[in-house]
């Protein structure tokens, strides 16, 4: 039996998933005179503090499964939300027997709860919740990094990517979420052009995940 099995972490994604199939219901709360296009990541995150916005059900048990293939060291995440993902991360990583998960959320209600998930699964000692902006938070987390999920605001996948890709490790899984979104073009072109150190292929779930392998810039460049 996998952790995924285990009765409190099936007990725990199967309310997180039921509260979430009711985001369409959930309005965000934007300041005075600002919108999703004009905020800052910061107003942003605490304008949807009550928005799951979760990784979907398939997409999660593929997290486990790259994470369980891998067996990587360190896990990083970019954007914890409510914790869906990272109980599918943290899962794994206590199968693998090795490892930790180190995510990244700006919203402070969004890691009090989810903190709270993953202490109702049973998961909470395998994850550490670091707050604030990520590219900031996430400067300094050790290497190597073996698999990341890239699922916060997507207009800063890329950058955040190009912060941690010196600390990734030779083969590191790299996932995008929501690849589909209009805002990820930047990211998807970068991580698909051979020349930047990644194979990468679409995988299609829900809204696509591009499921992307660090090669390294010596092994692309090697016959050129």
């Amino acid at each position: 039996m996998t952790s995924l099995q285990n009765p409190r972490v099936r007990n725990t994604l199967e309310r997180l998933f039921a509260e979430a199939a009711r985001d369409e219901e959930r309005e965000p709360s934007w300041p005075a005179g600002t919108s999703g296009e004009t905020a800052s990541a910061l107003a942003r995150a605490n304008a949807m503090s009550t928005i799951y916005m979760p990784v979907s059900r398939d997409g999660g048990n593929l997290l486990y499964s790259l994470v369980r293939a891998v067996r990587p060291t360190t896990v990083v995440e970019f954007g914890t939300s409510f914790g869906i993902s990272t109980i599918f991360l943290a899962a794994a990583v206590a199968d693998n027997g090795i490892g930790a998960v180190v995510s990244t959320e700006l919203s402070t209600t969004k890691i009090a709860a989810a903190r709270a998930n993953l202490a109702e699964a049973g998961l909470d000692r395998y994850v550490t919740i670091l707050e604030g902006d990520a590219l900031e938070t996430l400067a300094g987390v050790d290497g190597p990094i073996g698999v990341a999920l890239l699922d916060g605001w997507k207009n800063l996948c890329l950058p955040v990517l190009r912060l941690i890709e010196p600390k990734l490790t030779a083969g590191a899984m790299v996932i995008g979420d929501d690849s589909h979104f209009p805002s990820m073009t930047a990211y998807v072109d970068f991580v698909r052009d051979p020349g930047n150190g990644y194979v990468s292929v679409a995988f299609p779930v829900e809204d696509g995940m591009e499921i992307s392998c660090w090669v390294g810039l010596s092994e692309v460049r090697r016959d050129r």
